[in-house]
């Protein structure tokens, strides 16, 4: 999710067990797609209507809602809660 995050940089993540039904707009949440179990991707929550997530990328070629439409709350597996930067000292929390 470039360029908030870079490669290499290690996010601690709040995993989610159940569907997700609580949506913090501006969040960064981590996204399983029921067409692409086990890949993961981030997205920032856009937007929420009745248990459904508008996700976007920071970059605009993202391929996010804007090519899927609204993602149910199921496919919403984490929160990213903070980030250490790469190759730096600090942390940047979210």
């Amino acid at each position: 999710m470039e360029p908030t995050f870079s490669h290499g940089d290690w996010l601690l993540v709040l995993w989610v067990h159940r569907p997700f039904d609580r949506a913090v707009l501006g969040s960064i949440a981590v996204i399983e797609r029921e067409e692409r179990p086990g890949i993961f991707l981030i997205k920032r929550i856009q937007k929420a209507h009745s248990g459904n997530y508008w996700v976007e990328g920071d970059n605009p070629q993202s391929t996010d809602s804007r090519t899927w439409g609204w993602i149910p709350g199921n496919q919403i597996v984490g929160i990213v809660k903070l980030r250490i930067k790469k190759n730096k000292n600090s942390y940047k929390p979210n």
